[in-house]
């Protein structure tokens, strides 16, 4: 098994398991491979070195804060984000491009109350909110609407 670190297009960072280069490069090459933050499948390897074991090697010291790098904070924020996607998708049904149909029926009583998911234009988001019902834009990668590996 192969570890890689990863990028997207927009700079984010993660990591990717392969069973080979060529099974890295073949998923990359049919888009299969994308980012969980943003779906992006603009996809580089970003350079890592190999974690070497040597004998008589001293335990490393804790970094003080000037030193703790900043990624820390953006990889807080990306394990957050990805666990409320999961969230997300796990609790509300995907009604696609009718969620605003969707939407008014269960405002207006026609339907029973639940959590929906969808597609809509922002002029249609913002004739739901003129009429007092609550959305919220929410970018959900693809990769989160299927089951994960």
């Amino acid at each position: 098994m192969k570890v890689l670190d990863l990028q997207c297009g927009q700079a984010h960072s993660f990591e990717g398991w392969f069973a080979s280069e060529e099974d890295f490069v073949e998923q990359c090459q049919r888009t299969l491979v994308q980012c969980p933050l943003c779906g992006d499948s603009s996809i580089s390897k970003k350079l890592s070195a190999p974690r070497l074991l040597l004998a008589g090697r001293r335990e490393p010291t804790a970094p003080s804060q000037e030193d703790a790098p900043q990624s820390h904070d953006v990889s807080a924020f990306a394990t957050a984000w990805i666990a409320l996607a999961r969230h997300v998708v796990a609790n509300s049904t995907d009604v696609g491009h009718q969620f605003a149909e969707e939407a008014r029926k269960m405002h207006y009583g026609e339907t029973e109350e639940r959590s929906i998911r969808g597609k809509t234009s922002p002029q249609e988001a913002r004739a739901l909110a003129d009429e007092g019902i609550e959305v919220m834009p929410l970018l959900l990668p693809e990769a989160f609407k299927e089951p994960l590996q």
